[in-house]
Formats: C-alpha cells, sequence, structure tokens
C-alpha cells in the first residue's frame, strides 16, 4: 500500500455509492432486475476507478496516464449504442412501443450517468487527498446529490394541464372531448372501448409545452408509460384497441386515449403526470423567436 491506495478505494466506493443512488428500476422496469443492474454498476465501477485514477495521475505529473485516461472514457459511448440496440429490438415486441425518441432518451441518460459518477470519484478523491478523508466525504456526497438532481429531468406535468374526459362516440367515430381519436365500426368494439376506455386532455400551459407535446416521440412515450404502469387491454393484430394520442389543431391540446387493465383513475393521473419530457422532443420556438428579435433590435 502507498499514500494514494486509501484515496483510491475511497473515490471507487463513492462513485460506486453514487450510481447505486441514480439506479432505480420503477414501473417500467429498465434496468430489469438483476442482471441489468449488474452490467450497470460493473460500468460504474470502470468509471469511478478511472475518476478516482486521474487525479494521482495529475499529482505525480502522469500526463501519458491522463491521454490514456480520456480514450478509455470516451469508450463509453459504447454504453448508449448497446442500450440503444438493446431498447430497439425489445421494443418490436412490445404490445405498446417506447418509440425511437424515448429509447434514444434512456439511451443518453445512461451514457450520461457514467459521465457523473466518473466526475464525482474525480471531486472526491480531490478533496480526500487535498485535505482529508471528512472534506472528501462531503464533497462526495454532494456532487451525488447534484447528480441525482441532474439526472431527473422534467416532467409531463411541468408543461401541461392534464384533465380526465370519458371517451365516447359519435356515430362511428371516437372522440375524446371534442378530439377525433379514430373510426370504430363494429358494435362490439365500441362496448370495449366505452367499457375499458379512459381518456385524458393535456393542455399545454404556453406555446413552447405545445409544440413539445406536438412531438410523436413524446406522445409515444406518454402511451407506453400508461400502458406499462396499468396494463392495457389488447393484443396483437387488434388496431381498433390500440391506445393514440391526437392533437387538436386549433389550440394544440392533445387527447389521450387508452384501454387499461388497472382502471385506477388516482394512478393513472399520478403516472401520466410523472412521464419524462424526452430531451429530443423539447422545444422553445418562442425562446429562440425573441433572442433572433433582440439582435435584430442591438444591430
Amino acid at each position: 500500500m502507498n499514500e494514494y491506495t486509501l484515496p483510491i478505494i475511497f473515490g471507487v466506493l463513492i462513485g460506486l455509492a453514487t450510481r447505486l443512488y441514480m439506479l432505480v428500476t420503477d414501473y417500467r422496469q429498465y434496468p430489469t432486475y438483476l442482471h441489468g443492474k449488474i452490467i450497470h454498476l460493473s460500468l460504474a465501477f470502470i468509471a469511478s476507478g478511472l475518476g478516482t485514477i486521474a487525479v494521482p495521475a495529475i499529482m505525480e505529473e502522469e500526463f501519458a496516464a491522463i491521454t490514456f485516461l480520456a480514450l478509455a472514457a470516451s469508450q463509453f459511448r459504447d454504453v448508449r449504442n448497446m442500450e440503444r440496440n438493446t431498447l430497439t429490438e425489445l421494443d418490436a415486441f412490445e404490445l405498446v412501443p417506447r418509440g425511437s425518441t424515448y429509447i434514444e432518451g434512456i439511451a443518453i441518460a445512461f451514457e450520461g450517468r457514467n459521465y457523473l459518477v466518473m466526475i464525482t470519484a474525480f471531486l472526491a478523491t480531490l478533496a480526500y487527498l487535498a485535505a482529508n478523508i471528512w472534506v472528501g466525504l462531503v464533497v462526495g456526497i454532494s456532487a451525488a446529490l447534484i447528480s441525482h438532481k441532474l439526472m431527473t429531468g422534467g416532467q409531463l406535468k411541468d408543461i401541461v394541464d392534464i384533465e380526465y374526459v370519458k371517451p365516447h362516440f359519435d356515430g362511428a367515430g371516437l372522440y375524446v372531448d371534442n378530439i377525433y381519436i379514430m373510426n370504430i365500426g363494429l358494435p362490439d368494439r365500441q362496448k370495449e372501448v366505452l367499457q375499458y376506455g379512459m381518456g385524458f386532455i393535456l393542455k399545454p400551459k404556453n406555446f413552447n409545452a405545445r409544440t413539445t407535446i406536438a412531438n410523436l416521440g413524446q406522445r409515444q412515450a406518454i402511451l407506453h408509460d400508461m400502458s406499462t404502469a396499468l396494463g392495457v387491454y389488447r393484443d396483437s393484430g387488434t388496431p381498433a384497441l390500440v391506445p393514440l394520442a391526437k392533437r387538436d389543431l386549433d389550440d394544440g391540446r392533445v387527447g389521450v386515449f387508452l384501454l387499461p387493465q388497472e382502471q385506477d383513475l388516482e394512478i393513472g393521473m399520478a403516472i401520466l403526470e410523472r412521464v419524462p419530457t424526452l430531451e429530443n422532443a423539447i422545444r422553445m420556438p418562442t425562446k429562440n423567436l425573441k433572442e433572433k428579435v433582440n439582435k435584430q433590435d442591438g444591430s
């Protein structure tokens, strides 16, 4: 053992604890338990080791080692590819798919969490060596809390107001409020829809939110999360029972229709509010417009 052994062990443990703190298997059941978690914890061990070893390397002026560490860290881009490929393969067998936008968001998140682990381990080890173990512990815990905050992202309730509306028929047309969903002509199917169907209206809080929920990937994420949490009353080959989300072209509201097996409105509202707003779906046209106007006024 040398002077760096304990700080390295400390940094690796802080990094692993940070990743374990961020590693959650919720109602979406991903990452899977147990093998999916083992994969991510193994990657976290590598990431925390890289972040920790960087500190002694800098102190000993081993800059060649820093170059090697930077090269090794770049390999975490493969984590995104791994998650993307895995989820894309699984998505083909989902009754209500996640969609490409949701999958890409998950893949980016898992890649980013490894970088957060690396930075946390680096800062904790640096504080340990610069001061003492207690300072290192405080810095490590603070970095872990900040990392957890950064990973959460936005939720649907932040950008829309949600209202429950019972689906109804006008002839063969299925509607949620006044938003047309689809055409169902078979009486038996109409009976099933009225018995099991639930409808929600998403009212955007501003123009940016209207553009965000118009994204097809964001709407598919809503349908997937709701169907995963509440179950879905359908099987393959039953297009009339497919959950759908359609826009009102006049005001930008979105009508969500689904047929859950669990008819629990309170849980359904809670899940809908917690649906993540996907990074790839977020649009801010009014912000960009204001920036352009300000630049023109300044010129």
